[in-house]
């Protein structure tokens, strides 16, 4: 079965901006991996709001380090827009927003959350690529006005920022996106945030899989143009808040690093795998040596 990346990509992207190599897989008849491969056609479009996506510079073979950052709790925090946009699309969409309250929306892909949110609603279209689309078309048109509301205290964590400058200043690193949200989603947050999406320079979305463990391949293959190769391994380092993200990493053999900044304890995080623990971004000499370990 061929993944949903390569089924719209050639149509919806300029190649000289992704450079993705074709991937099929065994056992590809999991739930998880039909919702990745039916979903999501058209929330990622030409003119992406990710406008990283250009034409190659700075292509070095010293490249040896491709750093990809988790998004919401470990960069930044909304205040709950993106749980209200989730509610309100499915309300308008589906006629309900499931068990909504209290349900965990970290380390999860948008896609994934909008199909458990209707199984466990028992609703009969829980499991339509159509549907979920539906869904997640309609989140991005609210997130937009929630991310616009003055009212919302949406902030980026300590350190984030300077963290993010040292990392991109070093030479032979790659950075990158690896997030279960959207991919116009993430831009969304990113800017309402202040973070400016195009110093990204790789990325892996929700939109790209529904199931978060194959998006650490799919960001190892869009840095291939950049590095030269695609990194695996120790090569690639996944800085996250959940303990999906110490664990997605584990096909290509990422080093995970943890960040306590949102539900979870720097020991939570060891416990799940993490590398590193940290209890936020602020200490960014040791975050780093970390990274380049």
């Amino acid at each position: 079965m061929r993944w949903l990346w390569n089924i719209y990509l050639p149509d919806l992207f300029d190649a000289r901006r992704h450079v993705v190599s074709p991937m099929s897989g065994e056992g590809g008849r999991s739930h998880g991996r039909a919702l990745a491969s039916g979903f999501l056609t058209g929330l990622t479009h030409p003119a992406s709001l990710f406008l990283s996506w250009s034409p190659p510079t700075g292509i070095s073979s010293h490249m040896r380090k491709l750093v990809l950052f988790d998004i919401d709790g470990t960069l930044l925090w909304t205040d709950g827009a993106g749980r209200k946009a989730i509610r309100n699309a499915l309300l308008a969409e589906m006629g309900t927003s499931g068990p909504i309250d209290g349900f965990r929306f970290d380390g999860k892909t948008d896609p994934q959350i909008v199909h458990e949110l209707l199984s466990a609603a028992s609703h009969p279209h829980a499991g339509s690529p159509a549907h979920v689309t539906a869904v997640c078309t309609r989140y991005i048109e609210l997130l937009e006005t929630e991310l616009a509301d003055g009212r919302r205290k949406i902030r980026v964590f300590d350190g984030v920022t300077r963290l993010l400058d040292k990392v991109e200043s070093i030479d032979g690193v790659v950075l990158g996106l690896l997030t279960g949200n959207l991919e116009r989603g993430a831009a969304l947050k990113l800017r309402a945030a202040g973070i400016v999406p195009e110093r990204f320079r790789v990325g892996a979305f929700g939109s790209d899989s529904a199931v978060r463990s194959e998006l650490p391949a799919i960001a190892a293959q869009r840095a291939e143009y950049l590095m030269r190769r695609v990194p695996s391994g120790h090569d690639v380092v996944i800085v996250g808040d959940t303990p999906a993200d110490m664990t997605c990493g584990q096909p290509v053999g990422a080093r995970p690093i943890g960040v306590a900044t949102g539900a979870y304890t720097v020991q939570e995080l060891l416990d799940a795998g993490a590398y590193r623990a940290f209890e936020d971004l602020s200490d960014w000499e040791r975050v780093i040596d970390a990274i380049l370990a």
